[in-house]
Formats: structure tokens, C-alpha cells, sequence
């Protein structure tokens, strides 16, 4: 199998002879428990590229260690895991043409750096370049936290602030942005091929 990276406008689209695979970032957003990685999972696969599930997660809890086994789960043999909860552009880089990534996902990444003390406007440009540098068509899923109660404590607000803008900055690079709901996905930019 020979996949070939083509500018179409703006787009950049993986493609096998004429059959578009996936566009170079593919952005997906919605909200908790929404099926945004299914539908990401799903269509990563239908690809027909080899599958790398970039997980960003830290189980620090029960709870966690519960939603990370669910997603484990659903993945096979096929898929390559990298965990990388911080630094994402080593991961990212060694990535090849052959290749699709999903990253899930970036909000994960977001609370990571900001647990760490990492100021997400200094962080998200370095993530910025590696989605763009990577030599895989990626696709990035994030939750959709705006849609929601104002947090009553000013670290839950400082991030949901952080969401917002990483998820503006996200959809603004992406080929392709939808965001899922009740499993359906709904495309916002771009379009499926």
C-alpha cells in the first residue's frame, strides 16, 4: 500500500490512488461520554492505515483506571500505543506516512500541564507544530467544556478558559472538525470523504 499526501485549497488529504483516507489533522470535539473516541476510533480504522493510539491519560484513581480499561478495550492488536501525557511531539515526530494517529486526547493533555504548572498558552504552540511536522494524518479528539455550569472554583474556570482557547486553536489548523453528539458525528469544517 502506497499512501500519498495531497494538497487540495487548504486541505491536506491522505490519499490511496484516488480514494481520499483521512485529511492531514482531523479535529473531533463533544462532550462527555458523547462517543466522540468511538466515532474517532472508527474512523481511524476504516483508513485502512496502521493505527496508533497516542494516549494522554493518567490514572490516578480508580475512576480512571475504569474509563482508561473501557477504551482499551475497544482497541485490538492492530493499534500501537504510545503513552505520552506531557510531551507529545516526540511521539508525534516518530510517526510515519503509513500510519494514522489518534490522539486522545487533548484534554487530557490540557489538565496534565496544567497539573504539572505548565501555562497552556506556552504549551499549545509546541503542539501546534508537532500536529503539523507529524508525517501522519492525525486525528485529535477534546472535550467540549463550554457548554456546561460555570465551575465554582477558580482553578475549574482557569481551565475551562484553557479549553476553550486550545480547542479554537485546534479547530483553526484542522482539515476537518465535527463535533459528536449522541454518537453522531456533525461536521463543523471541512468534510467527510
Amino acid at each position: 500500500m502506497c499512501f500519498v499526501k495531497h494538497t487540495q485549497g487548504h486541505c491536506v488529504w491522505f490519499t490511496q490512488g484516488d480514494k481520499k483516507v483521512l485529511p492531514k489533522l482531523t479535529f473531533v470535539l463533544g462532550g462527555a461520554a458523547s462517543g466522540k473516541s468511538a466515532w474517532a476510533e472508527d474512523r481511524l480504522l476504516a483508513s485502512g492505515l496502521a493505527p496508533v493510539y497516542l494516549a494522554t491519560a493518567q490514572m490516578f484513581d480508580t475512576e480512571m483506571r475504569r474509563k482508561v480499561a473501557v477504551h482499551q478495550g475497544r482497541r485490538d492488536t492492530r493499534w500501537r500505543t504510545i503513552e505520552a501525557p506531557l510531551d507529545l511531539s516526540p511521539a508525534l515526530g516518530a510517526c510515519t506516512k503509513a500510519e494514522a494517529v489518534l490522539l486522545d486526547c487533548a484534554t487530557m493533555w490540557l489538565s496534565n500541564q496544567m497539573l504539572q504548572g505548565n501555562d497552556p498558552a506556552q504549551q499549545t504552540p509546541a503542539l501546534l507544530a508537532a500536529l503539523q511536522n507529524c508525517p501522519a494524518p492525525v486525528i485529535v479528539v477534546s472535550n467540549e467544556v463550554g457548554h456546561g455550569i460555570v465551575p465554582d472554583t477558580a482553578l475549574g474556570r482557569q481551565f475551562r478558559e484553557a479549553q476553550g482557547r486550545l480547542n479554537i486553536a485546534l479547530a483553526a489548523q484542522a482539515d476537518l472538525a465535527v463535533l459528536v453528539v449522541a454518537g453522531l458525528p456533525q461536521v463543523l469544517k471541512g468534510a467527510l470523504s
